[in-house]
């Protein structure tokens, strides 16, 4: 089978490789439809890696994807051939402390679609991945919105976590995918006033169209003043998704006292600091958010059934041989790319 793998920094190139085959009674043999790049994988393919996760080449990256059911185990009773699926990429071990108190995605022995030294990614004509990992999506979803699915899963989990209050105003700092994808959780949650950030003037402008109240560029403009103008106590939340020390910093300054901020956003760098006197005498909360826990299933009835709309998110496609040109183009922000779509 053919498979888009990463041979080095900003290097990518289409292989043969062996096809996966079935070795367990709950694995599926899914032939893959669609992937996302996601800002994670972009990471790999400009760094090498993220903090102690490192690449060794050749590599297949890719977690964000839609599939359709080839061949299915004796046990994986709940699937077809023929059916299509969204994947989790998170398998989780089902038996450690985390996953018996009901948090799969911090699974101490987890492993991960795309994640170095866990498992190949799913930039290829084929995939094996458990039953448990493949969720049926009605025949009405796209293959781009069933890739979509998990990118949403992860805001809505971190929607879930927040739990605004009506009215609440809260900040999105970043308005690539995954922070168009919170804006999106948010309206669909209740009505609450959204101030998103960014420096790609065109997703500036697709969070204005998705619902934001205000949205402004911090190289043009003083967002915290901006934002503190509209709301003079400070905001309840901020969904920090750039993983920039700058965003938070931003994010400090513009919580209220007794405010959270939540962070999506995966930084370059090993550390990051806050300003440790501001958050004490807000007595300020933060935390992190990983992956999606129980939403898959959650975020396929919301767009199913039209709830929230991800078709404009997704802006670019390319065949698999063109994959290294959509790694480009995400990498480089470049022709106003929110979400490019790789269909086998």
């Amino acid at each position: 089978m053919r498979s888009a793998l990463l041979t080095g920094i900003n290097e990518i190139a289409i292989h043969e490789t062996p096809a996966p085959v079935l070795k367990g009674p709950g694995e599926v043999l899914l032939q893959v439809e669609a992937v996302g790049v996601c800002g994670s994988d972009v990471h790999y393919y400009r760094c090498g890696g993220i903090g102690a996760m490192r690449v060794e080449y050749p590599f297949a990256l890719g977690h964000e994807c839609a599939g359709l059911v080839v061949e299915t185990g004796s046990e994986a009773r709940h699937l077809r051939p023929g059916q299509r699926v969204a994947i989790d990429p998170l398998v989780a071990c089902g038996q450690c402390d985390q996953c018996r108190a009901g948090r799969p995605h911090t699974c101490r022995n987890q492993r991960f679609l795309g994640c170095p030294g866990q498992l190949p990614g799913a930039l290829a004509e084929y995939l094996v991945m458990p039953a448990e990992c493949c969720y049926p999506v009605p025949d009405s979803m796209t293959p781009a919105q069933t890739v979509m699915v998990e990118p949403f899963s992860i805001a809505l989990h971190a929607q879930r976590l927040a739990r605004p209050a009506p009215g609440a105003g809260i900040a999105v700092l970043g308005s690539g995918p995954i922070g168009l994808c919170v804006l999106l959780a948010l309206r669909a949650a209740g009505d609450c006033s959204i101030y998103a950030t960014d420096l790609v003037q065109d997703r500036l402008d697709a969070a204005r169209r998705l619902g934001a109240r205000w949205a402004g560029n911090p190289r043009s403009t003083n967002v915290v003043a901006a934002i503190a103008e509209l709301e003079p106590n400070g905001v309840d939340l901020v969904f920090e998704c750039a993983g920039e020390q700058e965003t938070l910093d931003q994010g400090v300054e513009l919580l209220k006292p007794g405010g959270a901020m939540l962070i999506l956003g995966i930084p370059e760098v090993e550390r990051v600091s806050f300003d440790v006197h501001a958050l004490r005498r807000k007595e300020a909360w933060i935390g992190n958010v990983r992956r999606q826990n129980h939403c898959m299933a959650a975020a396929i009835d919301l767009i199913a059934r039209g709830v929230v709309k991800v078709d404009p998110l997704v802006t670019h496609h390319f065949p698999l041989a063109e994959t290294a040109a959509a790694f480009e183009m995400v990498a480089g922000y470049r022709d106003g790319v929110v979400k490019a779509i790789v269909d086998l």
